[in-house]
């Protein structure tokens, strides 16, 4: 597998831990962190479960993925979300050490790393993460505009 393709087949892995997420009346989305050719961490949205304004999609699988090895360096891992992350997870990404992130919906609201900041690629921080947006967008926005849809109609 090459290039968008591969992209593509771990950011479906992505989407099915957004379905968890939708399933648990969560915001849907869904992370992965890809470590030679494995799934090393997983993450969907826990913010109202655990009642924990932490518990993000990427900061998850980024702590499973750190568990896995044994190291906060992820120094050769891919994470794939399906969200553009927010300023908080983009900041976790960058001190992971992460070389290549891969997301699928753009966040016009709260999007850092090209919508509104670019905190993944700011030349003042110590380390830059590769970033590659739109991977499976429409799939990933549809999700999201599904989870919107439903609260509006629950009165939520």
């Amino acid at each position: 597998m090459k290039g968008d393709k591969q992209h593509e087949y771990w950011m479906e892995k992505a989407l099915k831990e957004a379905g968890l997420a939708l399933g648990r009346k969560e915001v849907p989305v869904g992370a992965v962190i890809v470590h030679d050719g494995a799934i090393i961490g997983k993450g969907s949205n826990q913010i109202e479960m655990l009642q924990d304004p932490t518990a993000h999609a990427e900061m998850i699988a980024l702590t499973a993925a750190a568990s896995h090895l044994g190291n906060r360096r992820l120094e050769k891992c891919t994470m794939y979300v399906t969200l553009e992350p927010c300023p908080m997870c983009a900041g976790a990404i960058v001190l992971s050490r992460i070389p290549l992130l891969i997301f699928g919906a753009y966040d016009p609201k709260a999007g850092a790393c090209s919508s509104l900041y670019t905190i993944t690629n700011d030349s003042r921080l110590n380390h830059r993460v590769h970033t590659i947006g739109g991977i499976l967008e429409g799939q990933c926005a549809d999700i999201l505009k599904e989870f919107f849809k439903l609260k509006r109609r629950n009165g939520g």
